[in-house]
């Protein structure tokens, strides 16, 4: 049996951006958000991925390498921690604490997912999976993340961009998350199904309700 995965502290997600902030320019690493977005679509591709493949996307949203004698391996071991926590929630369908910034007041409750959808999105882009083809069932489900993100970065996305207009959006922080949560569960049905799947919260808790923006 794998040893149990231990729960996160602020003094983790403190030295986790830490090691982030120290990656030398002109590398561009992923922020917290942006890395625990990036880590959770990592985790709903259909075939695991190696850390030596999306590692260097981490570090740099290029994946250029980091220059010699720079020691990352510290900030390596907790991504990989939180990327096995991804998975083993994806793969229970259970509910999962994405990473994503407070919400300021008066501010959208979808402007504190946008860091976090731009690093699922980038691993979306990086690595092949049904997720790049938004298939039926994986419409509704990708809109639910992707209208985080400003219109004009899905415009090559019609079908998609539909289906957000007809999503209300959240009234609240808490609601947006569990849609969050919601959609990542309905897509791991689709590209990391169960042999005898069982229906899921996912899939029991109502459709995000339809109405025009």
């Amino acid at each position: 049996m794998s040893a149990a995965i231990p729960d996160w502290t602020d003094a983790d997600l403190r030295q986790l951006a830490a090691l982030l902030d120290a990656i030398p320019a002109p590398l561009e690493p992923l922020d917290v958000a942006m890395l625990d977005g990036f880590l959770t679509a990592v985790a709903l591709l259909p075939k695991d991925v190696p850390p030596g493949v999306w590692w260097p996307h981490v570090i740099d949203v290029d994946a250029r390498p980091l220059p010699a004698g720079h020691d990352a391996g510290p900030l390596r071991e907790l991504a990989i921690r939180r990327r096995k926590e991804l998975a083993a929630a994806i793969d229970k369908r259970q509910w999962f604490d994405p990473w994503v910034f407070e919400l300021e007041e008066g501010e959208d409750p979808l402007e504190a997912l946008g860091a976090w959808v731009a690093g699922f999105a980038l691993a979306v882009d990086a690595f092949p999976s049904p997720m790049q083809d938004d298939g039926p069932e994986l419409l509704e489900p990708l809109a639910l993340i992707y209208r985080a993100l400003d219109a004009d970065d899905l415009q090559d996305a019609e079908a998609l961009v539909d289906m957000i207009e007809q999503i209300e959006p959240p009234t609240d922080l808490p609601e947006a998350v569990e849609d969050l949560v919601t959609a990542v569960l309905r897509i791991a049905d689709v590209t990391r199904p169960h042999k005898r799947q069982q229906p899921t919260p996912a899939q029991k808790k109502a459709p995000p309700k339809r109405g025009r923006r």
